[in-house]
């Protein structure tokens, strides 16, 4: 983990993570969920590059993302509850294109809570999370 650590520096305490606003945490967890969805893609099947690409998308867009979010949500702690519903609650200025308001509300939730873990260094606890998945 060092290795990463080298290249993908996260300098921020936890008091500082905890003061982002929801939609910064989504904003990367959008990005690590992806790269997780990716590997995990790239690691157990000899899909080519498109067919990556398309499995990747069935995982990430907004419905399937809600639909993890109530996978994981009787495993979550009190914490970890009430950063979802900062994310949930957080107000995105744009309507989404591909996705309805209340699963798009979910998917930035679940982000949210992938960008919190990953920011804050539980990286523990993100594993256990992505391995309920």
């Amino acid at each position: 983990m060092k290795e990463i650590e080298s290249i993908i520096d996260r300098k921020r305490s936890v008091e500082e993570v905890k003061l982002m606003k929801p939609l910064v945490w989504a904003y990367i967890g959008d990005c690590i969920y992806e790269i997780f969805i990716r590997m995990k893609l790239v690691n157990s099947t000899n899909l080519d590059p498109h067919r990556l690409h398309i499995e990747t998308i069935k995982h990430v867009k907004a419905k399937a993302q809600a639909e993890t979010l109530s996978k994981i949500q009787n495993n979550l702690t009190e914490e970890e509850k009430d950063i979802v519903r900062r994310g949930r609650n957080a107000e995105a200025h744009h309507q989404p294109k591909n996705a309805d308001l209340a699963d798009y509300k979910h998917a930035t939730a679940f982000e949210a809570l992938i960008g919190y873990l990953y920011l804050s260094k539980q990286d523990k606890r993100l594993k256990e999370i992505l391995d309920i998945l």
